[in-house]
């Protein structure tokens, strides 16, 4: 079995005359992350690597996330997550080493969107309808693939296990 989590980056700002790239996190992103961080710590949703996209935004939720857990899973930034539509990010996670059984990407919409509805072929439906509806900043999608290697990963061959934010946890607004 593999699983794959989709985090969103937390809400970020967007000063004027900056760089998408460079945007930081807003202070509502700040409080965010940390919250999915102690949530997946509590969940055992623990990563065995971290693929991260190269925006300050997606970084600075790592660094928020990666304290929360027991132990930090190594990470890496992975250029390709920046922008990315759902294929490119699904080939990025077909080409993770066998070894690794539970993958985070931490990347940007509408490719994490996109990406975990294609994947989906089954799971939690009120989980599916919330994602379907908006996947805001720090959404994180959990799916479950029974296969043994990520280049088997594929359209529809993942079930939802979960879809959860911020504020279906009790701790502030979706954005």
């Amino acid at each position: 079995m593999r699983r794959l989590m989709l985090l969103r980056h937390a809400k970020s700002n967007w000063p004027e005359g900056m760089a998408d790239r460079d945007r930081p996190l807003a202070s509502r992103g700040r409080e965010a992350a940390p919250v999915m961080g102690r949530y997946l710590a509590e969940e055992l949703l623990l990563p065995e690597l971290v693929l991260v996209s190269p925006a300050r935004r997606t970084a600075e939720t790592w660094e928020l996330v990666a304290p929360m857990l027991p132990d930090r899973p190594p990470s890496r930034i992975e250029p390709r997550i920046y922008e990315a539509p759902s294929q490119r990010l699904l080939q990025v996670a077909q080409e993770v080493e066998p070894a690794v059984r539970t993958l985070l990407l931490i990347g940007h919409n509408p490719g994490l969107e996109e990406l975990a509805a294609a994947l989906t072929s089954h799971g939690d439906r009120y989980a599916a309808a919330r994602m379907s509806q908006k996947y805001p900043t720090c959404g994180l999608a959990v799916l479950d693939f029974e296969i043994e290697d990520w280049r088997d990963l594929g359209p529809r061959s993942g079930r939802l296990d979960r879809f959860v934010t911020p504020a279906s946890l009790g701790e502030g607004p979706d954005a």
